[in-house]
């Protein structure tokens, strides 16, 4: 999963980082947790993924993407040293262009015709939407063109930076505002924000590249309150942000035509004049206030679909700001847990250091264990399975970690 990994090279002052291989190698769990879970009928809510909020299986990803920011910026400005500009930023383009392929490769595509009068009917207009919205623009291909993307501006100044993902922001604004929200929503539904996405999954990754900066430049010292001060400016933005979806809400003397029409409203990125003043007429003190994150917004009777709700989906502003806060919270109680006080698991250990290795095998691994477990099974039993397909995908990855084979590009 970490595109620019060379896990010896992540070292400060010649102490090695404990807490980025065990933060990521609590997301690679979480990541199972949550991918293992979402088909079961007795799991929790909070622990599948969602379209219109926020839920703790929508914290998984953007984490991925800080850490590889993170990791990114401790590794490159070296690479560049050693090597030269031009022949690191090379190197890291050829890794990328890997990393796509690797993408192309692992995610399965259904046929999209069975003859080939069918296929010639469909052409690239009939093929391609379902390509750049589902099948392959999934978490590697999304962390490999979002690291494409930053990959100018990785060695900058923290100016330079803020600059560079606050322009990215303005421009997914724009882009949904102009066709993109509306594309990703519409069938064949997106995956993780679509090919447009990457520049707000630039948020949580640019964030690891300035937390990455705080710890370097304080080996020694004790950035939390720094760390801890982003992190709640971050998800306080980010739910400021989503309170712009209660111009959604739907009057109560519509809500019955609302029901059978789309789910989606009719100017979702900039609300109209019209509806603008028809909430300020309706408005009470709490309609200024959306849902907390990890709870879940009315349906589309009572609430149209938006850019401004949080949205893994529609890889919405919200949505990532909001999880990259949340990023830096859950990086800082593992610097305080690991870097402060020498805390280690070798559970995440074992997945922090082959997260690639880890996000390959445990597709192969539950497509061999799911099919022994009903959707409508109970919960004992779904536990169970879990059971069995951590232990083989950690057997797997262990056994690698053992014979010093670790998967990277």
């Amino acid at each position: 999963m970490d595109s620019s990994s060379a896990i010896a090279e992540k070292t400060v002052g010649g102490k090695r980082i404990l807490s980025l291989d065990q933060f990521r190698g609590y997301t690679v769990v979480g990541m199972l947790l949550v991918n293992f879970l979402a088909s079961f009928s007795v799991s929790p809510t909070v622990l599948k993924h969602h379209h219109d909020y926020c839920s703790y299986a929508d914290t998984i990803m953007p984490q991925f993407l800080f850490a590889v920011g993170f990791a990114f910026r401790l590794t490159f400005g070296r690479r560049v040293q050693r090597d030269g500009a031009v022949a690191a930023n090379l190197r890291m383009v050829r890794r990328l262009l890997g990393l796509m392929l690797v993408s192309v490769v692992i995610y399965n595509v259904s046929p999209p015709a069975s003859t080939w009068s069918e296929l010639v009917a469909l052409g690239p207009s009939g093929i391609l939407p379902e390509l750049l919205k589902r099948s392959w623009f999934q978490t590697l291909m999304h962390i490999a063109v979002t690291t494409l993307w930053i990959l100018p501006v990785i060695a900058a100044s923290t100016k330079v930076r803020i600059l560079w993902v606050l322009g990215s922001a303005a421009l997914h604004v724009l882009l949904s505002y102009w066709f993109n929200y509306e594309w990703v929503n519409t069938s064949p539904n997106g995956i993780d924000g679509g090919p447009l996405a990457f520049l707000t999954w630039s948020v949580p990754t640019m964030m690891g590249t300035f937390t990455c900066d705080a710890i370097v430049t304080n080996p020694d010292g004790a950035p939390r309150m720094r760390l801890l001060r982003w992190a709640v400016c971050l998800m306080a933005l980010g739910y400021v942000m989503s309170c712009g979806t209660r111009l959604y809400d739907v009057p109560p003397s519509s809500q019955a035509a609302a029901a059978s029409e789309s789910k989606l409203a009719v100017d979702p990125v900039l609300p109209s004049a019209q509806r603008v003043q028809i909430w300020l007429q309706n408005v009470h003190w709490s309609d200024y206030f959306a849902e907390p994150p990890f709870v879940q917004p009315p349906d589309q009777e009572h609430r149209k679909w938006n850019y401004w709700m949080m949205s893994q989906r529609g890889g919405t502003l919200s949505y990532t700001t909001f999880c990259a806060g949340v990023s830096v919270l859950m990086y800082l109680l593992f610097y305080l847990a690991c870097d402060q006080f020498r805390f280690h698991s070798s559970f995440f250990q074992t997945f922090g250091t082959n997260a690639l290795a880890a996000y390959v095998l445990h597709e192969m691994v539950g497509m061999a264990v799911k099919p022994f477990i009903p959707k409508d099974s109970p919960g004992w039993y779904v536990a169970l399975g879990l059971f069995v397909f951590f232990l083989i995908t950690w057997t797997f990855v262990r056994s690698l970690e053992k014979q010093k084979i670790f998967l990277r590009l």
